[in-house]
């Protein structure tokens, strides 16, 4: 994802910045899999 190093400090904020990190990631996937108007209507529903 080109990330190196995060760009907070503390524990707390550095697996906030990962989880939103992570969350990307697998929304990407989704929608490279599924397509962007099936997840946004299944996200709707």
């Amino acid at each position: 994802m080109g990330a190196t190093h995060f760009l907070t400090k503390t524990l707390p904020k550095v697996a906030a910045e990962m989880a939103l990190s992570v969350l990307a990631y697998n929304l990407t996937r989704a929608m490279n899999i599924v397509g962007a108007k099936p997840l946004i209507a299944a996200i709707a529903a």
